[in-house]
């Protein structure tokens, strides 16, 4: 965590600004691009400093998650050619394939997963522009799973305050992986019934 652990302090600091709730807007756009680093880290303390704000600042992270969404998934249609080597030498280059060969053939479900899990929205994105997802349910999708994300946070924060803030930093990566497990179940059980 070294790597990104002084992104992860900037974010937090930019969360106390008076700016914050551009920043956090700016945070989930490029978050959605290249960003390594969460809008929850500026989402959860914005929150909790202001409960009753909670609402907006869900609304204005799903917002620049949206607009970041379009970029990435333009840069998959129009410059994979420029991007893919970086993503591979980031290292996410098997991630980025195995993204792209299930939008490919799966399409809205593995992008409505990806706007939930901790992996790299990034990657589902511009791997949508790749396969050419068709727009409409790439909107659906990224809505709907980056929705469902930014809101639960700031819901929970919301309801539980501090100690669910603590929580949430705690046991992110399991309740994320556990959520997109029953999404997976839900998916494949959806197959299997139509099948």
């Amino acid at each position: 965590m070294a790597v990104f652990q002084p992104l992860y302090a900037k974010a937090l600091g930019w969360s106390r600004h008076r700016y914050a709730p551009w920043w956090l807007t700016f945070i989930s756009f490029i978050e959605a691009i290249f960003f390594p680093v969460p809008p929850e880290v500026m989402l959860a303390p914005m929150t909790l400093a202001q409960p009753k704000s909670w609402l907006r600042y869900a609304s204005l992270s799903l917002l620049g998650s949206t607009l970041g969404a379009f970029i990435g998934y333009a840069l998959g249609l129009f410059a994979i050619g420029l991007v893919e080597p970086y993503l591979i030498e980031l290292g996410f280059g098997d991630s980025f394939h195995q993204a792209r060969e299930s939008l490919r053939e799966h399409g809205f479900w593995i992008m409505l997963v990806g706007g939930f899990t901790p992996i790299p929205f990034k990657l589902f994105t511009i791997a949508a522009g790749t396969v050419s997802m068709p727009l409409l349910p790439f909107i659906a999708a990224v809505l709907i799973g980056r929705g469902k994300r930014v809101f639960l946070v700031a819901g929970a924060i919301r309801l539980g305050g501090e100690r669910a803030e603590r929580a949430l930093h705690r046991y992110i990566e399991p309740v994320g992986w556990t959520a997109l497990g029953l999404l997976v179940i839900g998916v494949i059980a959806l197959f299997v019934w139509k099948g």
